[in-house]
């Protein structure tokens, strides 16, 4: 399992474009990705799920992913949460 854990900086949190950005990265990976927060984990590969969680500014989030593709998922994952601006 290869995990990472975020801040987030983005002034909106994780709104609707962000995290179609990041549900749209994580469905081209055969792995199991996860994104918790708050005590809950959902689906990385589900609008709803992420939607749901409703992570705001300072939010502290922690990415999983299990599968044949972990480790270039996380990879992925990190750089789209720097370069959108969401976290670091």
């Amino acid at each position: 399992m290869a995990e990472k854990t975020f801040k987030i900086t983005s002034d909106s949190g994780i709104h609707a474009r962000p995290a179609t950005v990041l549900v749209q990265a994580a469905s081209k990976y055969n792995s199991e990705i996860q994104l918790e927060y708050n005590g809950k984990s959902v689906n990385l590969k589900s609008i709803m799920g992420v939607m749901s969680l409703g992570i705001g500014q300072g939010a502290e989030v922690k990415i999983t992913a299990q599968g044949s593709d972990e480790a270039e998922a996380i990879a992925n994952l990190s750089e789209i949460m720097v370069n959108e601006g969401l976290g670091e």
